[in-house]
């Protein structure tokens, strides 16, 4: 009991030391800005955006347990939603949001889980972030091939490149996907399943045979 209460403690203790540095990260920045005169704008509206992301999701990947997984994946959508925001701020296409959330949720969600299991040695998250990111991936290749090569929602944007590229990223990441779906998913300790206790009798003393049933009767011990 004293173990159990000494790492929900510990656990708290290290997520309230994330948000106390996210605090001073921010801060710091306010009063770069303030000193130096900069000019944040002057990267464009989006980076307001951007930089909380980025900043949330490095702090995220610092903690050592699922708190930190709890900060990572919000500042990947953030980050993620920044730069969308950024890339159709100077390229006039906001009717991309129409595929491009895709990006944001899952592909962002998966990309966050697959750092933090990368950082952290974790295999289950290295997994199931890796296919979420591939199926988030494939969403936005999908949605977008309808949307702008079938539908035609911004025939008069600067979406030509993207319109063009479509098709090979479609092929490309329909073959990505399917090969990681046929690869076998790792198991480890974390898939909830307990390694089998062998028989460990003392004194070289053999194991008890197995009982098995006989008809409706008692259960009597095979026969070897």
């Amino acid at each position: 009991m004293s173990s159990r209460r000494g790492g929900g403690e510990r656990n708290r203790g290290q997520g309230g030391l994330a948000v106390g540095a996210l605090l001073i990260v921010i801060g710091v920045l306010v009063l770069a800005g303030e000193e130096f005169n900069l000019d944040w704008s002057r990267y464009g509206w989006p980076m307001y955006v951007i930089v909380p992301g980025i900043v949330l999701l490095v702090l995220g990947l610092a903690v050592p347990n699922e708190a930190g997984l709890g900060m990572a994946i919000p500042g990947g959508i953030i980050a993620t939603v920044g730069a969308i925001l950024a890339l159709q701020e100077s390229t006039d296409t906001y009717a991309s949001w129409s595929y491009a959330w895709a990006l944001v949720a899952p592909g962002s969600v998966g990309v966050s889980i697959f750092l933090y299991g990368l950082l952290h040695r974790r295999l289950d998250l290295l997994d199931s972030g890796l296919r979420t990111a591939a199926v988030g991936l494939g969403l936005f290749v999908g949605f977008g091939l309808f949307f702008e090569n079938l539908v035609g929602i911004d025939d008069g944007g600067s979406t030509t490149a993207m319109r063009d590229a479509m098709p090979f990223l479609a092929v490309v990441l329909g073959v990505i996907i399917v090969i990681i779906n046929v690869l076998p998913r790792p198991r480890g300790s974390s898939d909830g399943f307990a390694p089998s206790q062998g028989w460990t009798g003392g004194g070289g003393s053999t194991p008890p045979e197995p009982q098995v049933p006989v008809g409706d009767g008692p259960v009597e011990p095979r026969q070897s």
